[in-house]
């Protein structure tokens, strides 16, 4: 059996304004109705003009993933009739897009790296947002969301498992993100994906295509598909692929299942023609040129370029490409990493570099990402600046914090947003490396602890661990703990 899936990925651009009108475009907590005008009510009269901050991102997306941004493109109306649509129908593109072609990296978890190929990237506006209330017999209508710009992404069938899906979701949206170009984030419906899948049979026998949608999250995505796999194969086996037709389904998370909604459209059920009121996109080869030079660093040379130049590995490296408001922030802690060695006239050697940045890599991805998930935020909302983290992990490293004692430091910098060492000062948190101090605690727990003494002696290490714990608590957790476990070994084995 072979499977086939090829997605189509509506992306909510990051505009002031919507696609043909001046309105602002507004999140979902404004009070509905009041960003429209008489251009997204789709009043008679009303003219479209388009916005050339969303064709010029559209174009950028197209450069970056190796697309051609053709020398003419136009827009189309898209017809079909549904309250969300007050025009009757949406001004789309349909044979001549603004991106033609591209490609985009991904690597699923244990395969190899694999293309994925762009058929188009195309403008258009989204429908308004509509609200089905339980045990009613009417829908409400909110006109705010109606005109924002979108663009859609249409990929060639070239992902087989839902895992090469979901992967391949999660590049483009980061390419997106590092284009700013949209946020991105499916939970606020700001990238919606839809799929559509069918599976082949070794003696040429194919079911029908089936558009999924309704998936909100990658996990969603992996599920949808893999139900969709099943339900597809069985029916091969069995021999039933003639019960099945081709439809859209939506997803349902709560059952864990995809339910049928409609049998699936064609483009002639849309009856496209070219958008009158609109004259066509005719970008000069200078305006393409000086578009492709925005192009920042993307995800897949960055991924390489911190694999090479801080040493890390693929997957951790992996984890710090993947969001780049957290590559920037590394970045910037290690910018201040290095003006702090040269404001102290430390000369690190690469060695000793690379291990402070491994540090610091290990307490943004583990520790910061902790308080980050915690508090239900993301990176551009962290009140810790790069400074502050960069002193922060210095600090740890040179051994004046014990573990515990960073933890509530660096706790309180999320919440406050405070001085390392200030926090460390006003609490009384710095680590106690006085050997005269911790030979006095240390005696204290020798002392109090006389069988466990014994255990240590008898080869028990278990016991010394103890041991050490006892001494952190007589010191009310400020002792170094690894000199704590220097000086027990010393004193129990003579």
């Amino acid at each position: 059996m072979q499977t086939l899936i090829g997605l189509e990925i509506h992306a909510q651009l990051a505009t002031k304004t919507k696609m043909f009108c001046g309105c602002p475009t507004v999140s979902d907590d404004q009070e509905p109705n009041t960003s429209v005008c008489p251009v997204c009510l789709g009043l008679p009269g009303s003219l479209p003009v388009p916005n050339q901050a969303a064709v010029q991102m559209a174009m950028r997306v197209g450069l970056a993933i190796g697309g051609t941004v053709p020398a003419f493109s136009k827009f189309d109306r898209k017809n079909y009739f549904y309250p969300d649509l007050p025009k009757g129908y949406q001004i789309s593109q349909y044979d001549k897009p603004v991106v033609e072609g591209g490609s985009v990296l991904i690597a699923a978890a244990g395969q190899p790296p694999k293309k994925v190929r762009m058929i188009r990237v195309h403008l258009e506006e989204d429908a308004a947002k509509s609200t089905h209330l339980d045990q009613s017999d009417f829908t409400l209508v909110d006109f705010n969301r109606g005109g924002t710009p979108l663009i859609e992404s249409v990929t060639e069938p070239d992902m087989q498992t839902p895992q090469e899906a979901k992967a391949f979701v999660a590049a483009y949206r980061s390419i997106l993100r590092y284009l700013k170009v949209s946020s991105a984030d499916m939970e606020k419906g700001q990238l919606r994906v839809d799929a559509n899948i069918n599976v082949l049979a070794e003696d040429g026998r194919k079911t029908p295509i089936t558009e999924i949608k309704n998936m909100n999250s990658l996990r969603a995505i992996e599920r949808a598909l893999s139900y969709e796999i099943k339900r597809h194969t069985t029916a091969l086996e069995e021999g039933s692929e003639s019960t099945l037709i081709k439809e859209t389904r939506g997803w349902d998370e709560g059952r864990g299942e995809t339910r049928s909604q409609r049998s699936k459209e064609i483009a002639a059920d849309y009856r496209y023609f070219p958008e009158p009121d609109i004259p066509p996109l005719e970008p000069s080869r200078a305006t393409i040129n000086e578009l492709a030079r925005t192009i920042p660093e993307l995800p897949d040379k960055r991924l390489q370029r911190f694999m090479d130049e801080y040493e890390l590995a693929p997957k951790i490296a992996g984890q710090l490409v993947a969001d780049v408001a957290v590559a920037e922030y590394f970045e910037n802690v290690v910018s201040e990493l290095d003006g702090w060695a040269q404001a102290n006239n430390k000369k690190l050697t690469k060695a000793e570099r690379i291990k402070l940045i491994a540090s610091a890599v290990n307490w943004i991805l583990v520790e910061l990402t902790k308080h980050l998930n915690k508090a239900e935020l993301r990176m551009q909302e962290v009140r810790i600046t790069p400074e502050n983290f960069a002193e922060f992990v210095t600090i740890v490293q040179a051994g004046v914090l014990n573990s515990s004692a960073a933890q509530v430091v660096l706790a309180d910098m999320f919440i406050n947003g405070s001085d390392p060492s200030t926090v460390i000062k006003d609490q009384n948190l710095a680590q106690v490396s006085d050997t005269a101090v911790l030979d006095e605690a240390i005696a204290a727990v020798i002392k109090a602890n006389p069988q466990p003494v014994e255990d240590v002696k008898a080869g028990k290490t278990q016991a010394l661990q103890f041991l050490v714990g006892m001494v952190m608590r007589q010191t009310k957790g400020k002792a170094n703990p690894g000199l704590v476990l220097e000086m027990l070994q010393k004193k129990l084995k003579s």
